[in-house]
């Protein structure tokens, strides 16, 4: 019973609404008053010990490249693509943000950060145009989804660096499932703005040779994604290389290129970084901690027997996984749950023979959609704020798109190649 003990405050400790870096540091430090013979020391050798890891720089690098992408004019010229796009679309902004957020995806590296970026630049116009602000922020928290499959997503970097397995993969696994979300949302978006009478910005498609311009813009901002691809698959840089490269070609397009960034933006630049790279930090610290107590209690390979004892089909395993996970995404904070679980569940999909790079996006995909889910989801709590909608609104509006995305994360669970067949293609098998 013991054992359990932190594990069941955690819980308690979430039910109350503790920030969740300090509840999980928090039912880590209670093990080691609770254990025999540890002295308390390791507590925090080992929450400082998590920052002293390579390929854990890559996480600063690309929140930084992406908050000098906003303030380099990127953003705003990948936005003018994507009304070229899709302006003549019924319900044709929703759809302009769901493709802004698709280009964006390789960018910013951030759900969070995408959501209130999506929230105040097309929340209030939607609004003024006569969509619901509950839909509003629904399609707007749902889009920033995108993010976390497109590389470079700081989701993929922490499970791979937790995992050990390749970041360089992961980032290629996770395009496809990506654009497939993107399609369930541009499809979900037309039936709904169909029915309510969501019009089009403009009568008709602006042609080809404005899209051709539009593109032409923005074709700087749509090189960074593949560069990072390129180079991984070539091995011109570690994934920390890349994020690194990524922070200095932007800063080239956004003051040479585009000449939008200057000195005056750099405080407000930096200050971003810095807040949303600690949460994520602190975090990884206060997880590694309680991963210790995990560990110690051997309770990743209890789990692992007890899976084995139910099932021996690996399809049967991942659905049940994929229950356990939507429970879950429904209480605990996306980042949070997929450092908890990442050494819990990674022991046991080995033994079923499932490859670690497919779980990996598949775990990502679904504690991404949990951002989305009441009660606790990040990307709601932003979307919501920003337009001033209550929750329970919010969760009728976003029943509809939460159906269309777990269709999806069914497909991407039973069909291992949608997130292995450019990383095969590409890296090899």
């Amino acid at each position: 019973m013991t054992a359990a003990l932190p594990s069941l405050l955690l819980v308690l400790l979430f039910a109350l609404n503790v920030p969740v870096a300090f509840a999980i540091a928090i039912s880590a430090l209670s093990f080691f008053f609770l254990a025999d013979g540890l002295p308390i020391d390791i507590f925090f050798q080992k929450m400082v010990a998590a920052t002293d890891s390579y390929p854990l720089l890559a996480v600063p690098f690309f929140v930084l490249a992406g908050s000098l992408m906003n303030a380099a004019g990127i953003t705003r010229r990948l936005l003018h693509l994507a009304d070229a796009l899709v302006g003549h679309m019924t319900g044709a902004l929703a759809q302009a943000c769901t493709v802004l957020a698709t280009l964006l995806g390789g960018l910013t590296a951030s759900s969070s950060a995408d959501a209130a970026m999506l929230a105040k630049l097309f929340g209030p116009e939607m609004v003024r145009r006569g969509y619901s602000a509950a839909f509003a922020a629904a399609i707007t928290s749902s889009a920033a989804i995108i993010t976390a499959l497109i590389p470079p997503g700081i989701g993929l970097i922490i499970y791979g660096y937790l995992a050990d397995v390749s970041v360089g993969r992961l980032f290629l696994a996770g395009v496809v499932p990506g654009l497939l979300l993107a399609l369930s949302l541009l499809v979900t978006t037309w039936v709904i703005a169909k029915q309510r009478g969501y019009a089009p910005v403009r009568p008709h498609f602006v042609g080809f040779g404005e899209v051709l311009r539009a593109a032409r813009d923005a074709v700087w901002a749509l090189m960074i994604p593949v560069f990072i691809i390129v180079g991984l698959r070539y091995g011109l840089f570690t994934t920390t290389e890349a994020g690194a490269i990524t922070v200095f070609v932007t800063i080239f397009i956004g003051a040479v290129i585009y000449r939008e960034l200057n000195w005056a933006k750099l405080p407000g630049v930096l200050r971003e970084t810095v807040l949303d790279t600690s949460s994520v930090m602190l975090l990884i610290c206060a997880a590694s901690a309680f991963g210790f107590y995990l560990a110690w209690e051997r309770l990743p390979p209890a789990m692992a027997s007890w899976m084995v004892g139910l099932t021996s089909d690996p399809m049967t395993l991942l659905l049940l996984i994929n229950v356990l996970l939507i429970v879950l995404g429904t209480a605990v904070e996306g980042t949070a749950a997929l450092i908890i679980l990442t050494p819990i569940f990674v022991p046991v999909i080995l033994r079923f023979g499932i490859d670690p790079v497919h779980f990996g996006i598949l775990l990502v995909t679904n504690l991404t959609i949990a951002g989305i889910t009441p009660p606790v989801g990040q990307m709601m709590f932003i979307s919501c704020a920003v337009l001033k909608v209550p929750m329970e609104v919010y969760t009728v509006e976003i029943l509809p798109i939460l159906g269309a995305m777990l269709v999806v994360l069914g497909l991407i669970t039973f069909l291992p190649q949608i997130s292995l067949f450019l990383p095969n293609l590409i890296m090899g098998s």
